[in-house]
């Protein structure tokens, strides 16, 4: 495994790939943490092996499990939900949570490299120091090593929630998390900025506000807005004014009209709509139907069995014509503040895995 020293993943020709571009598997961590769905947990695996059994029907799962008792659980849970098993891979690799997003490898491609693909190995904080995470943040590096590819050390916080791509030089994330002390306290807008640039490959940040209501991150972007192509997003929106996400969406997708591209051109914004507010034991919980996550084999949007799922799903089968648009009800899920985005990780594929 090479490990990459004072050199970026942008001055050797890496790059962030779209999420749409083909994976050659997702990665996940195997939910575990008990207070991550206080008295709920028990609740959410009929709907997560739902999302794996759909995923595993066009591209390689790997999983991350705790151990040996762990990997024999899942594998028979898995079997008994009919999982496609043959693109099934578990990894002892323990974790202290289930939201792979934001402590997975982050994968960047040079197509044209000696080692076509390679490995950010951003450090990881819990969010904030909100929650431990001494074992989440080697996931990357252990990642790296499993699968013998180079490795970026940026050594600075950053979360794949936090950060969406279209896939030709343009990044979205906010300024609530990114500029939030409790990340990088040393650094301010520009020196982040640069790190963006350097290690994901991109030429341009979009810099939106304030995340949603019940989003314990400080403000992921993949609660907010999201690329559905190289020159469109779709942003979540808010109509009831008295609701407290009406005034940060409607800033955020004021931002976004303000927007023009590397190319000159200006964003085409699509709004998607808030579902109704759900709770939990008296604490909001942060639904979004922007935490979808684009498979091989389909877009999976996370359903809240209220009016606006159909909506929802209409607008993103408009967005996704080559691939069908899944629903995958959230209920239960969305507890651990969290959904299918959040839980997930693509590895790209390159030209010589095809």
């Amino acid at each position: 495994m090479t490990i990459f020293a004072n050199v970026t993943p942008r001055e050797l020709g890496y790059y962030f790939p779209a999420e749409w571009e083909r994976h050659s598997a997702t990665w996940l961590s195997y939910p575990h943490n008990e207070a991550s769905w206080p008295g709920k947990i028990h609740t959410i695996f009929p709907f997560y092996h739902r999302f794996i059994k759909e995923l595993a029907r066009k591209e390689l799962v790997n999983i991350n499990v705790t151990g040996k008792e762990m990997e024999d659980k899942v594998t028979l849970e898995l079997q008994e939900a009919g999982v496609n098993m043959e693109n099934i891979k578990l990894h002892r690799l323990a974790t202290n949570d289930a939201w792979c997003r934001d402590h997975g490898p982050a994968f960047v491609i040079d197509p044209g490299a000696e080692n076509p693909k390679a490995i950010v190995n951003w450090k990881y904080n819990g969010w904030g120091g909100k929650y431990p995470a001494e074992l989440d943040t080697t996931i990357p590096q252990r990642v790296g090593k499993i699968l013998g590819l180079p490795v970026f050390h940026p050594d600075i916080v950053m979360e794949g929630g936090s950060v969406d791509f279209n896939g030709k030089g343009t990044l979205l994330t906010t300024t609530s998390c990114l500029l939030h002390p409790n990340r990088n306290p040393d650094l301010n807008q520009q020196q982040i900025e640069k790190y963006l640039m350097d290690y994901y490959g991109v030429e341009q940040v979009i810099w939106l506000g304030e995340g949603i209501e019940g989003d314990d991150t400080d403000g992921h972007i993949d609660d907010l807005t999201r690329f559905v192509s190289e020159d469109t997003v779709v942003s979540m929106v808010e109509h009831h004014k008295s609701d407290a996400n009406y005034i940060p969406l409607k800033e955020n997708l004021s931002t976004l009209g303000k927007v023009k591209l590397i190319n000159g051109k200006p964003l085409n914004i699509i709004e998607l709509p808030m579902p109704e507010p759900m709770y939990y034991e008296g604490q909001r919980l942060p639904v979004s139907y922007a935490n979808f996550y684009i498979a091989n084999a389909g877009v999976m949007v996370p359903t809240y069995r209220c009016k606006q799922d159909s909506k929802a799903i209409s607008i993103l089968e408009s967005c996704f014509t080559d691939r069908p648009v899944i629903g995958l009800d959230s209920v239960e899920i969305i507890w651990g503040l969290g959904s299918w985005h959040c839980l997930s990780q693509q590895e790209p594929e390159t030209a010589g895995e095809r």
